[in-house]
């Protein structure tokens, strides 16, 4: 059962002064095969690589996508870690070495099996959900849900090369399904 508004408002409070400032700057999946989830990301949904780093010691590579425009990029590369790790909304993919021609690796938990039931998706908003939809089609891109046939109508899900969930929206559909939630 959701929460009333009393039982919310009993546990939501006004943001501390001291959390100015701060805000969601990414979130990170691991991925099997670099090649793959960059392709995905940049070619298929329209990221921008903004960053890159390595780890050696522990043979990982990081790389940071967002939607930003290619000219706003910094080249100066320590400038360029100081404005990536300032955005809001980044996608990190973490590559293990050797996991995309390991032919023991079977991936990793997306937290939508119904076993584990944990993590669940991103939201990508779009300007034109049919549209967008159609192009995945064309793509070859695996839905999970098409628009119009979940439980909620105005919206669509999407897998990405790893098995993560990509929620596709639009500000319009959400509010035309859920007109009456504040």
């Amino acid at each position: 059962m959701s929460l009333t508004d009393e039982e919310i408002a009993a546990v939501c409070s006004e943001p501390d002064p001291a959390t100015a400032g701060t805000h969601l700057q990414h979130t990170m999946y691991r991925v099997k095969d670099a090649k793959v989830s960059l392709d995905f990301y940049t070619r298929v949904l329209g990221m921008q690589l903004l960053k890159r780093l390595h780890l050696q010691e522990a043979k990982v590579s990081l790389y940071l996508l967002g939607f930003e425009d290619a000219a706003d990029i910094p080249s100066d590369p320590k400038e360029r870690t100081r404005w990536c790790f300032g955005r809001r909304a980044v996608v990190e993919l973490a590559h293990k070495w050797g996991t995309e021609s390991d032919p023991k690796f079977t991936g990793y938990c997306s937290g939508n099996d119904p076993a584990s039931n944990g993590y669940g998706h991103i939201a990508l908003h779009v300007t034109d959900l049919k549209a967008a939809c159609e192009r995945f089609e064309r793509l070859g891109v695996e839905f999970v849900v098409k628009p119009g046939t979940g439980l909620v109508k105005g919206i669509a899900f999407i897998k990405d090369p790893d098995g993560y969930w990509i929620e596709i929206l639009t500000a319009d559909g959400v509010a035309d399904t859920f007109p009456e939630v504040d």
